[in-house]
């Protein structure tokens, strides 16, 4: 039976004027995402800027969803002036208490198996500038690269691995390559769906799979790029591909029917 699968980056819920959305607007912003699988980056839980939202309950209401699984990677904010810790993500939810932020991954089939993994940062930082909370005045600040995580969905003749790659493209492509050889054993074919932070093709070289989508999908206004990807690593082949801009997230959603 064909599944149609999707990725979006949501950004914490902002709109194009990059205020954070409620909770109403989000599940607006998601309500005619026709996907069986949707796959999301930046996701807030319970997190102050974000008006306390849990984005991933939103989130899987709103494309009716029979299951779903929320991995966080950072415990707090994550911006260079509040207070934040990194996680080893996990995918039982009960003992998290406060605000924390990582990734999702939804499902309108049932699944039979989840599984997450945890990925390394890498050294390098990435440079924002932003006011600085003392003075006002605008500076460069280093902001230290996360850890990251992968989630995988074992369903009926599928399995679907949403994730979210480092910022800096030698440690994205580390992390895909560990990525690749986690899925190994999973039941094929197996659909990697997320913010790669790869341009273009540099996701398909590194692991010999196939781009069901490729059109440019950063930033959402005007793309100049592709960073978010269904990469199809075997036996799987994607058409209806769809990249459209929504009310909210700085990035494009991509979405492809697979036929297994």
């Amino acid at each position: 039976m064909p599944v149609r699968v999707g990725s979006f980056n949501i950004a914490s819920g902002r709109d194009a004027g990059g205020r954070s959305v409620d909770g109403t607007a989000l599940a607006a912003a998601l309500a005619d995402v026709d996907v069986d699988v949707l796959a999301l980056q930046e996701v807030d839980v319970d997190q102050p800027r974000s008006h306390g939202v849990h984005q991933p309950a939103v989130a899987a209401q709103a494309l009716g969803a029979v299951d779903w699984r929320y991995a966080p990677t950072l415990a707090g904010t994550p911006d260079p002036f509040a207070s934040w810790s990194r996680l080893d993500p996990v995918l039982d939810q009960g003992s998290l208490t406060g605000p924390h932020y990582g990734i999702a991954l939804v499902s309108r089939r049932p699944v039979r198996r989840w599984h997450v993994l945890h990925l390394d940062p890498g050294p390098l930082k990435l440079p924002l500038v932003a006011p600085d909370p003392r003075t006002g005045a605008r500076r460069l600040w280093w902001f230290p690269d996360e850890p990251r995580a992968a989630v995988a969905a074992e369903l009926d003749g599928l399995t679907v691995v949403g994730t979210h790659l480092s910022f800096a493209a030698p440690t994205a492509a580390r992390q895909l390559r560990e990525v690749h050889r986690w899925v190994a054993g999973m039941p094929g074919p197996v659909v990697v769906a997320g913010d790669l932070n790869l341009g273009g093709s540099l996701s398909a070289l590194v692991t010999r799979g196939r781009r069901l989508v490729a059109e440019r999908t950063w930033p959402a206004p005007d793309p100049r790029v592709q960073f978010d990807h269904l990469l199809a690593l075997h036996g799987t082949h994607g058409a209806d591909p769809e990249v459209r801009q929504l009310a909210v997230g700085d990035h494009r959603m991509v979405a492809v029917t697979l036929s297994p």
